[in-house]
Formats: C-alpha cells, sequence, structure tokens
C-alpha cells in the first residue's frame, strides 16, 4: 500500500491561488492521505464516469485510495449519507452543495473542489405531446426539424390541454438539480411559467403553466410510458432510453439550452474536508485524471468507457442506449440521429475547475423561482459561492500532477480570478454576468426581480 508523506505548503498555497492561480511548483514531495479506505455514492447516471474511470484505471490506488462505489437510491439519499458521514464523497447535483449552505430542504456545509463535467441531459416528451407540437415545430427542406425546438412550440399544446382542464405534468429529477433550471429555463423562454416556489408551499407550482414534480432518473422513461408525466429532463442515458423503448422523443438537449453548462460536482461535506485535506487532493487528482482520459484524443476512449459504465454496478443500461449519446451523437426522433460531439464534456473547456459564476448562475434560478424567498445584494451571491466552491483545493491538486507529469499547465486556467467572461449562448440569448446576478435577474419577463416575494396565497408583492 502507497503512503505519502504531507506537502508542507498546501496550506499557504490555499489562498495564495484563490483569486490567480498559478503554476510555481510546490516539490516533489507526496501526500500522507490521513483516510485510505474511503465510501463514495453516486446516481446511476452517465456523468457519473470519472468516478468509476478513476476506480477502473486505479487512478485512486495510484494515490494511495482504496474506493468503494455505492449507487444511491436518489439523490437526498446520497446527500444525508454524506451530511452523515455514512458517504465520505459523492457524485451530486450541482445545486445540492449550494442548497444545502444555504438552507434549502438539509441544512449542512458542503463544499466542491471538482466539477464533473459539462452538458449531459436532455428534454424528453411523450410520443403523443410530440405529434402534437410537431405542426408547430420549424422544417427543414428534408422535413426534419430545425434545432433547437424551443418551448414556443411547446406552448400551445399545454394551453389546450388546460382549456381540456388537464394539468400539464413534466418531471425533473430533484428541486435544487440542473435539471429542475434547465427545464425551467427553456419553458419559460417559450412562455409557459413552470411555478414558483413559497415560504410555505415548496411544491415549485404556484401560478404554473406547468406542474414539475420530482421522479427518480432511472425511472422516467416508465413513469412517462405510464402516462403519469408528458415529458422530463433528466441526464443520459434517461432520454436516449426513451428512444430506444419507442415511448418518447427527446426535444433538446442542456447544450442547446445553455451552451457547456455544468452539471454535477463532486461533494463532501466541509466538515471532511477539513479532517482530511490530503485525501481530498489525493480524491481530486484521481478524478482529475479520470476526466482527462475520458476526453483525450478527441473522445478516443469514449467506447472503453461506456463499456465500463454499462456494467450493472454503475449505469446498468445497455451499450447501446449509453453509446447513443457519449460517443459524440444524439438521436432525437427515431431515426433522426445528429452530431453533438460536446454533449458529454468531462474536461475541455476547463470543464473540471469549480467556477464562482457557475455557483452564482444556480444561485440566480433558485431566487429566480423562489428557493431563495428574499432578495439579496450581489455580495451575497459571491460570499456563497466562495464558501461553497473552491478553486483552491482544485488547484493545488491540478499543481501535483503538472509537476508529476500527468497533466499539462495549459490544460488548466492559469490566469482567472474564478469568473467566467460573460455568456451570452443561452436559448433565449439573455447575457449571464456571474458578477452582475441582480442585473441578470432583471432580464426575465417571468421569474422574480428584486424585492419581490412569493406570499402564503402564492401572489407576488414588492417589498
Amino acid at each position: 500500500m502507497k503512503r505519502f508523506q504531507k506537502l508542507s505548503m498546501i496550506a499557504a498555497a490555499a489562498a495564495a491561488i484563490v483569486f490567480q492561480p498559478t503554476f510555481a511548483p510546490v516539490g516533489a514531495e507526496e501526500l500522507d492521505v490521513e483516510k485510505d479506505e474511503l465510501t463514495f455514492g453516486f446516481i446511476k447516471l452517465t456523468d457519473m464516469a470519472p468516478l468509476a474511470v478513476a476506480y477502473e484505471l486505479g487512478y485512486f490506488e495510484d494515490e494511495g485510495l482504496f474506493v468503494t462505489l455505492e449507487p444511491q437510491a436518489n439523490w437526498k439519499v446520497l446527500l444525508d449519507r454524506v451530511i452523515d458521514g455514512e458517504l465520505d464523497g459523492a457524485h451530486m447535483l450541482a445545486g445540492q452543495p449550494l442548497g444545502a449552505t444555504i438552507g434549502f430542504g438539509t441544512k449542512a456545509d458542503i463544499i466542491t473542489a471538482f466539477s464533473m463535467d459539462l452538458n449531459g441531459n436532455g428534454i424528453t416528451v411523450s410520443n403523443e405531446v410530440w405529434e402534437e407540437m410537431k405542426p408547430h415545430v420549424p422544417k427543414r427542406d428534408d422535413g426534419k426539424p430545425i434545432h433547437p425546438i424551443k418551448a414556443d412550440y411547446l406552448k400551445p399544446v399545454v394551453e389546450s390541454y388546460r382549456d381540456d382542464g388537464k394539468p400539464f405534468k413534466m418531471g425533473m429529477v430533484f428541486p435544487v438539480s440542473t435539471h429542475n433550471y434547465e427545464l425551467r429555463y427553456w419553458l419559460a423562454a417559450g412562455g409557459i411559467h413552470p411555478g414558483y416556489y413559497g415560504k410555505t408551499d415548496t411544491s415549485g407550482q404556484i401560478q404554473a403553466d406547468a406542474l414539475l414534480s420530482v421522479t427518480p432518473p432511472p425511472q422516467m422513461p416508465a413513469t412517462l410510458e405510464a402516462g403519469t408525466i408528458y415529458g422530463y429532463c433528466v441526464g443520459e442515458p434517461w432520454n436516449q432510453q426513451a428512444v430506444f423503448k419507442g415511448i418518447g422523443v427527446p426535444v433538446i438537449t442542456d447544450y442547446e439550452i445553455w451552451k457547456n453548462n455544468p452539471e454535477k460536482v463532486f461533494g463532501v461535506s466541509a466538515a471532511w474536508a477539513q479532517e482530511n485535506p490530503n485525501t481530498h487532493l489525493a480524491v481530486v487528482k484521481a478524478l482529475i485524471r479520470a476526466a482527462i482520459w475520458l476526453d483525450e484524443n478527441d473522445n478516443a476512449n469514449r467506447p472503453d468507457a461506456v463499456k465500463i459504465l454499462s456494467r450493472s454496478e454503475y449505469v446498468g443500461a445497455d451499450y447501446e442506449v449509453i453509446a447513443a449519446s457519449m460517443t459524440g451523437t444524439f438521436e432525437y426522433e427515431k431515426g433522426d440521429v445528429r452530431e453533438v460531439p460536446d454533449f458529454n464534456v468531462f474536461f475541455r473547456y476547463y470543464a473540471t475547475y469549480p467556477f464562482y459564476s457557475d455557483a452564482v448562475w444556480y444561485l440566480t434560478q433558485m431566487r429566480r423561482w423562489g428557493q431563495i424567498t428574499e432578495s439579496k445584494p450581489d455580495n451575497w451571491y459571491m460570499d456563497v459561492a466562495k464558501k461553497v466552491y473552491r478553486p483552491d483545493i482544485y488547484m493545488q491538486a491540478a499543481q501535483m500532477l503538472i509537476d508529476e507529469g500527468k497533466a499539462s499547465a495549459e490544460d488548466f486556467p492559469a490566469d482567472t480570478d474564478g469568473f467566467k467572461p460573460p455568456q451570452s449562448e443561452f436559448i433565449d440569448g439573455v447575457t449571464f454576468d456571474g458578477r452582475k446576478p441582480n442585473d441578470y435577474l432583471a432580464e426575465f419577463p417571468i421569474g422574480l426581480k428584486a424585492g419581490e416575494t412569493v406570499t402564503d396565497a402564492g401572489d407576488i408583492v414588492t417589498n
């Protein structure tokens, strides 16, 4: 079993590189991990891949870590087990550490020093809903739909259901999931109100035109087939599964809603990170190596990754279903296969770096839909982002890999304050500047603005 000696400069280096990481050598000393037997949780989704790859390729063992990977029943169970210490860390929704830290749902201090991927989600509707949408969808010369397919084309369908007295129900995986916010973003951009959360009514369905509710990812296709919901937003392989089963049509990917959006993170409790700083660094090192492997040589390793993920102990879906999206294509309506090389990104575009601006975007959506009940000043968003997202830890791990010859300096953002430049590649064209969250929120026709609150009666009032 490998043992590592402590790196004396870690604590001092942390503060120095939070705002402007550098690549000064930190020495060739190796880590002496505080805890070498670890258990990590995950949900059966394609984007848990960095954990599976780090385990199968021996990257955890290279760091002196002996890891057990355990699938979890749902996101709440996963979070609770990290909080109570049954799990050392987990594949998490990016909103989970933020939601827990601000006390939406379970209150706990959770941090992340590693972003697991970009993109990877889709929105699927039932065959019946798709047939009702199709007359409104613009077509190419060959008769196939022009993408991206906007929620504008779903709006008349939702209105017809309402006129018939039928609530239009859709599924998402968790209240603080990317899927919830992406589905809401897409619907609202098409003029369909996805509903507010209130102080006492936490259904998220106040004033809603479409009623969103939680469904665990692997159950999405069966719930759609049963007619309980008419569509859903979920990660892979559960959109492609609907195509393979012939029960639904993915109409849009999250890449088309927000190009290269952050998706999952690796989360640990703040207390665990404080007690096990070297172990935490070792874990992040192994995960960075896995992410590099997943994307290197133009995704040349993806078929091997799909073989790993298709095994029952990981995702457990058929090879063909996982490969349909993970190897650079995506199938929409059956037979309509299109090139989407960046549907799953694990390392390109600094995918693994925990940008503060990513955290701020999630917080703006929590505020937009009432999960954050009161207005907050811009500096509040910054403070929460910096409490939860830890690029200092990430950059220490990255520097060690560079020193060891296992990564290249150019693969990491060498001169960043943790904020991406303003981003405009959203389906509605609204520009997001992570430094100006309240200005961003003011841009949306649908959503809470500064000073607005949802009352217990479901009204919007301005304080």
